[in-house]
């Protein structure tokens, strides 16, 4: 399992992480960023294209 942090403070909920890890994460019915605190292994790759994606840099793998 992977833990994933999202530092809110930063997150514009621009939504390109829901592109590229759309298992992960999403925006809910106002358009506001949900995600799961916890992956597993096999959505690395995708959290990690994210993380590349988000233009405020707000997405972190916890290590």
């Amino acid at each position: 399992m992977i833990k994933i942090n999202v530092d809110m403070d930063k997150c514009q909920h621009y939504g390109q992480c829901v592109f590229e890890a759309p298992n992960v994460f999403r925006l809910n019915d106002d358009d506001k960023l949900e995600y799961h605190a916890t992956a597993e292994d096999s959505e690395r790759d995708n959290v990690q294209a994210a993380i590349d994606v988000c233009p405020m840099q707000a997405i972190f793998i916890v290590d």
